[in-house]
């Protein structure tokens, strides 16, 4: 399968030209460790660890197993695998040979599964026997019964991973299957503000260039030892928990089940020294009740995703660990990581802005009439730079409607839906959302894709899902119902129900129920959102 993407050969020329697109791909950097360190230990996880050495070896062996297996370039390797070493050696065979990685979160169920592999159109999907007591097998062979296409199920663990891992033709020439870096390697969905998720295509150029400021701005290195909590399958996971320790040639720590107390023993026991996380990852660690019992002096680097940090945490994280330094930092899986604050920045940058912009990308802010806003005036956010994706699967137009021209010859700016200002000093502060978003603990919650679900519900005439603040997560999703005639009762658990029946994610499930009689409205019929979050806050 070939996907079509809105990648130029001018946007090709002025990346690679300006130095930003260095034509690697991530195996690149993995054989060049293995080589020069082929003993270090390159991940650890819960169950094991693996050498850069013997990751290769791995990597190379399953390579073959998805060759045997009719898997080419282009096709899409589906895999909803926890934090484990498994996703690692998935994601990199499938690059291998220029087959393109579609992780799917582990948490996801039948609805989003059976969404996104579909319109991928995956030849094989890797998925656990068990994890967390969820039986994905079972899940699976239910939505292959109801696809019009064959994806092949491999399960961990079992008969058919054995044989995957064997291998396949050993005179296989891995390396005359090197995918060119403008190739798509990564679909990787994010929550459809407009009724269903959307498939972001990113290159071997864009994933690589998204990393490469890393080091000079926090000081990432060889001898780091990095940490990631959050699913691989997140943007955030996947270039800093998946791919930054080998561009790197450095160990990474992988937590498959967050919890701030093993992170904690985690830390002393492997010297981890940075980490990146949602916002409320560093409140858990701040309030972990372990975290005077161990030595956590090597931990120097917290990055704060998606969410504001609030300045109580910021002072205490201080005292409780004073050799970390805390920054925030802003992106979306369109351009993965956009703004991020500098080591020695003040505390009212830390904890008022998003941080400044990665060297390569560009933040402006425009009036209603396209202009550019003054510092300090808040307007529609616009990015544009060499991590920027190169459009939505089989959605391109939808991609196509938010690239807005330049007057300049630096590529075009996309609308990120978010409303932001921009500070004298080129600080970037996120202050609201042109989409409807909900964002829980750094992760969104597309409001527009949950309504729909519940309209489903014959008891439900209308529906409108709301942010509620939260301190822990800043926001929580609560569903506001106006019932249909006939019905009398709509219970919370009545509603939890309806959802696991229709096999939506449960992290999207909304934590509240409010029944009303009717949704304060605009005189045109709109539903006024802003009025139902002030009524229910209260």
């Amino acid at each position: 399968m070939s996907f079509e993407t809105l990648l130029t050969p001018e946007r090709i020329a002025r990346e690679t030209g300006a130095g930003f697109w260095r034509d690697k791909v991530i195996t690149d950097f993995l054989d060049e460790y293995a080589e020069a360190t082929p003993d270090k230990v390159a991940f650890v996880d819960s169950r094991r660890q693996i050498t850069f050495a013997e990751l290769r070896a791995e990597v190379d062996a399953v390579a073959r197993g998805l060759l045997a297996k009719g898997i080419g370039s282009g096709d899409v390797v589906s895999f909803q695998i926890p934090n484990w070493i498994e996703w690692i050696v998935v994601h990199y065979a499938a690059t291998r040979i220029g087959a393109v990685s579609n992780p799917l979160i582990p948490i996801y169920r039948e609805r989003e599964v059976g969404f996104m592999v579909e319109l991928a159109r995956s030849k094989v999907i890797v998925v656990p026997q068990e994890f967390r007591g969820f039986d994905y097998p079972t899940m699976i062979e239910g939505l292959r019964a109801e696809w019009d296409f064959g994806p092949e199920m491999v399960v961990l663990g079992t008969d058919s991973w054995d044989q995957l891992r064997a291998g396949g033709d050993d005179a296989a020439d891995l390396a005359a299957l090197r995918p060119d870096p403008n190739d798509v390697t990564l679909l990787i969905f994010t929550s459809g503000t407009t009724g269903e998720p959307k498939g972001v295509m990113h290159t071997h150029n864009t994933m690589v260039a998204a990393n490469d400021p890393l080091p000079g701005r926090l000081g990432v290195g060889a001898d780091s030892v990095l940490h990631m909590a959050s699913t691989l399958a997140h943007l955030t996971g996947f270039l800093y928990g998946a791919r930054l320790n080998v561009q790197n040639g450095a160990t990474c720590v992988l937590q498959d089940v967050w919890d701030a107390g093993t992170f904690v023993e985690l830390v002393e026991r492997h010297k981890i020294t940075y980490t990146s996380a949602a916002t409320p990852f560093l409140h858990d660690l701040v309030t972990a009740p372990n975290l005077a019992d161990h030595d956590t002096s090597s931990l120097v680097r917290f990055c704060c995703m998606g969410a504001p940090i609030p300045r109580t945490m910021v002072r205490e994280a201080k005292t409780l660990l004073p050799g970390l330094v805390v920054v925030g930092g802003w992106g979306q899986t369109e351009e993965g990581l956009v703004t991020i604050g500098i080591p020695g920045d003040p505390e009212e940058k830390v904890i008022e802005t998003d941080g400044y912009p990665w060297p390569g990308m560009e933040i402006r802010v425009v009036d209603p009439f396209g202009t550019v806003a003054p510092a300090g005036q808040e307007g529609a956010l616009q990015v544009r730079g060499p991590f920027l994706f190169v459009g939505y699967a089989e959605r391109l137009e939808m991609a196509r409607e938010l690239m807005l021209p330049a007057d300049d010859d630096r590529g075009d700016w996309f609308d990120t839906g978010d409303l932001a200002h921009i500070d004298q000093d080129g600080y970037l502060r996120i202050s609201g959302r042109t989409k409807d978003v909900i964002i829980r603990g750094g992760e969104n919650i597309p409001v527009a894709y949950v309504e729909n679900v519940l309209y489903e519900h014959p008891g439900i005439a209308s529906i409108a899902v709301v942010a509620i603040p939260d301190p822990r997560l800043q926001e929580r999703a609560c569903a506001c119902v106006v019932l249909a005639p006939g019905w009398t009762e709509l219970t919370f658990e009545q509603m939890q129900a309806f959802l696991a029946e229709k096999g939506l994610a449960k992290q999207y499930w909304p934590e509240k129920l409010v029944l009303l009689e009717d949704f304060p409205k605009t005189p045109s019929g709109k539903i006024q959102k802003f009025q139902l979050r002030a009524e229910v806050a209260e």
